[in-house]
């Protein structure tokens, strides 16, 4: 498969190396070229610095022939636009946007982005935690 991440930091470049280690194509973007220090020195994908709005820096990366496109940077706002380009100028078949504002996660989402917010993932998953955790007092 090939995978095109916008966003090289924690989650972008352990996904990016996941992937990669797995045997797909990976091409990873970042406006910041330290950001790729993240990576693992055998990191078999690209890297690329670029702008993951920017149309020529996603054909650099080469979305034109990506079967997937997630866009993972700190923005909602740039994350969702990179989103809706790679869906609807590039008809990448699957294209994954994180978003942190919960509220924003729904009108994301109706726009037919595939969405993850990882304050939500993250509350269900600390929610789910606390009520399997047996309670210890001393």
């Amino acid at each position: 498969m090939r995978v095109v991440i916008m966003g090289c930091g924690r989650v972008g470049s352990t996904l990016a190396a996941v992937l990669a280690e797995g045997g797909h194509e990976v091409t990873i973007l970042d406006t910041n070229p330290d950001a790729f220090r993240r990576l693992p020195r055998n990191f078999r994908g690209t890297a690329i610095v670029g702008n993951g709005i920017d149309e020529g820096a996603l054909r650099r990366a080469g979305i034109e022939k990506a079967d997937a496109f997630v866009a993972i940077t700190q923005g909602d706002n740039r994350n969702v636009m990179a989103a809706q380009i790679a869906q609807r100028i590039f008809n990448v078949p699957r294209v994954f946007c994180r978003i942190y504002d919960p509220i924003r996660y729904e009108m994301y989402k109706e726009l037919g982005v595939e969405t993850l917010s990882s304050t939500i993932v993250m509350s269900q998953l600390f929610h789910e935690a606390i009520l399997k955790a047996p309670v210890r007092r001393s």
